[in-house]
């Protein structure tokens, strides 16, 4: 067990036998702290820094071999967005993000998700931060916050590597939108934002699927690969026009539509597509994740 994890076990154990805290006030006391340290064991991981550098290596990528290119990139050619870097840089985190939401950021998300309490099972703690007072709804809410919060961690990287490697090879000024409007440079950053936020939403169904997978195993590579095939699973099949009926049904079914962001006005209504997807994926796998962890039986 290492430091991290003693130290986290430890601290569970010591509110738990607190003679002054009753049982609410122990519950309420050890909320905070429990994903307060979540938190620190996530991001302190190497793991997850060479993930997130990984994912900053993208935007940068692009960017160079953009600059680099002795030829002007077509329109309609490359993904989308990417003939418009070398005329306003701030379209190097948009096509960043484009290029990363369907593999790159899901892998990432995959491996977080699935070791969430798999992880915790195959190297013994799971059954010390079950101790009273941390219950395991609790733990399941307080796992898979951490999980959003490398969503956000992930998409923010993204975003923020490419609006740098923009500004350091590229020309910024005011955008162009898709609707022909031309918008000042902060609005298009805001709106660098809005598509950061949406690729966020895109993801949380992701991570509760990959928590509903990591409370059916012990081997946490196995949540992890699970997760990740089926992110793969749903953008094969949200591409097949024999399975219409099911793509309004598929997590990955809205995944890179915020190009609606990019018009004048913002049309929101993908945006809540993709929410009201997403939710219902957490409400249904966040079930499911409840009745088989609560009545799983913790051996390690």
């Amino acid at each position: 067990m290492s430091r991290v994890e003693r130290g986290r076990t430890k601290g569970s154990g010591d509110t738990a036998g607190s003679p002054e805290a009753g049982p609410n006030s122990g519950r309420a006391s050890v909320a905070w702290p429990l994903l307060a340290s979540e938190l620190s064991v996530l991001f302190r991981r190497v793991r997850t820094w060479a993930m997130l550098a990984a994912l900053a290596a993208v935007p940068v990528l692009i960017a160079v071999a953009v600059k680099l290119s002795s030829r002007p990139t077509a329109p309609g050619r490359g993904p989308l967005f990417l003939d418009r870097i070398s005329q306003n840089g701030l379209f190097v985190a948009v096509t960043a993000l484009v290029v990363c939401v369907p593999l790159f950021l899901p892998l990432t998300v995959g491996v977080v998700a699935g070791d969430t309490l798999a992880g915790e099972a195959s190297i013994g703690t799971l059954r010390y931060l079950l101790l009273a007072p941390t219950g395991r709804t609790r733990l399941l809410l307080v796992k898979y916050a951490g999980a959003v919060a490398f969503c956000c961690a992930a998409t923010a990287t993204v975003a923020a590597a490419g609006a740098l490697a923009g500004v350091v090879f590229f020309p910024v000024g005011p955008v162009t939108l898709l609707s022909g409007e031309t918008v000042s440079v902060g609005e298009a950053a805001v709106r660098s934002l809005l598509i950061a936020a949406y690729a966020t939403v895109s993801l949380i169904g992701l991570s509760a699927i990959g928590l509903l997978i990591s409370t059916m195993t012990d081997v946490p590579v196995g949540a992890m690969a699970a997760t990740i095939v089926l992110a793969v699973v749903s953008q094969v099949l949200d591409t097949l026009p024999q399975m219409d009926w099911l793509h309004p049904w598929l997590f990955s079914h809205h995944w890179v539509g915020f190009a609606d962001l990019l018009r004048q006005p913002i049309s929101w209504a993908s945006f809540g597509d993709n929410l009201l997807l997403q939710g219902g994926y957490i409400a249904v796998c966040g079930a499911l994740a409840y009745a088989n962890f609560s009545n799983k039986d913790v051996l390690s």
